[in-house]
């Protein structure tokens, strides 16, 4: 039993990280969407804040970025920029936060969102 038990484990394992390297790969293409404003792998702000260790960090909270007085509002309600609410932002900026002055109309597939918020956790 334990002759196939180890291998058994060891394949779904390797899968497990193939897949998790597929989903960070399909991220980083979806995160092209947003590297016309955001910048990822430095803390250079462009048109919008540097995403750069954005997953658990204070909205509206990037040093050096002009926040709009929405997002600012938003903000005060001590919102974080965790996994859910990325979801919910990414899927439509607008339905978050009204007067955003970010005009991207949104990530709408599941999966690249997933994938997206899986590529913003990996960088610090």
């Amino acid at each position: 039993m334990r002759c196939i038990v180890l291998p058994v484990l060891g394949f779904a394992f390797l899968s497990s990280a193939a897949l998790a390297d597929d989903n960070l790969a399909k991220g980083e293409q979806v995160f092209k969407k947003c590297a016309a404003c955001h910048s990822i792998n430095d803390k250079t702000n462009k048109v919008g804040p540097s995403l750069s260790g954005v997953v658990g960090r204070k909205v509206a909270s990037f040093e050096g970025y002009s926040y709009s007085d929405a997002m600012k509002q938003f903000s005060a309600t001590g919102a974080i920029w965790d996994a859910a609410t990325l979801n919910v932002y990414l899927e439509n900026p607008k339905g978050v936060v009204a007067k955003t002055k970010m005009v991207f109309a949104g990530v709408k597939p599941e999966d690249e969102r997933k994938a997206l918020i899986e590529f913003l956790t990996s960088k610090p």
